[in-house]
């Protein structure tokens, strides 16, 4: 007993030695006050969509909003949707849609989003938008429309514009979701869809 006393206050003793002559961080710039990624040399908007349509996204760009709403409304038909979710009342009123109130029955649901994050292809959304936390998740296909001015670089720039966007409300919840749904089974074969949306659409309209 008298031993593991002993060297228990020697541990104790070389720890407060340390902590009493700390030694120099080794690389001053390693603590986060630089990005670790390079800015890259194309158009957010290009690096994006090519992330985004890596991870099997898929994506479509729009001159304005009669051109979002055309081509939302060519691929509703398409598709052959007819219960369509939303809860956004600027997007309800934009597309003319009878949005239906049943999320697990829905053959797709439309959101908004906070911001686009370039360098990952990832589509940032929060719990204060007026999808709230689950319309992403639950529906089997989910559309997302962005806005130019909501394209970040990387997913630093997306947390201090949401920390600036909502001070001291911040959202209870947000998510970073790049892709769709993907898992792997233990001899490695990916299937999509099986936590989250099969199919993600991003419509990114330029002004």
């Amino acid at each position: 007993m008298a031993a593991v006393t002993a060297a228990k206050e020697n541990i104790l003793r070389r720890i407060r030695k340390a902590l009493s002559n700390p030694v120099p961080l080794p690389f001053p710039n390693s603590e986060g006050g630089q990005s670790l990624y390079t800015p890259a040399q194309d158009d957010n908007a290009i690096v994006f969509a090519e992330e985004f349509t890596k991870l099997q996204g898929k994506f479509a760009f729009c001159i304005d909003e009669k051109d979002l709403q055309a081509q939302i409304q060519l691929l509703i038909q398409e598709k052959g949707w007819k219960n369509i979710y939303c809860k956004e009342e600027k997007l309800i009123a934009t597309f003319g849609l009878e949005a239906g109130e049943d999320l697990a029955g829905c053959d797709v649901s439309i959101t908004g989003c906070e911001y686009l994050v370039a360098r990952t292809g990832s589509i940032v959304m929060s719990a204060a938008q007026e999808s709230g936390r689950t319309t992403s998740v639950y529906a089997p296909i989910h559309i997302c429309i962005a806005y130019n001015s909501q394209l970040v670089f990387d997913v630093k720039e997306a947390l201090v514009f949401l920390k600036e966007k909502y001070t001291d409300n911040f959202p209870s919840f947000i998510t970073f979701a790049t892709g769709p749904s993907r898992t792997a089974d233990i001899e490695k074969t990916l299937v999509t869809g099986v936590h989250g949306p099969k199919e993600v659409y991003c419509f990114l309209v330029e002004s």
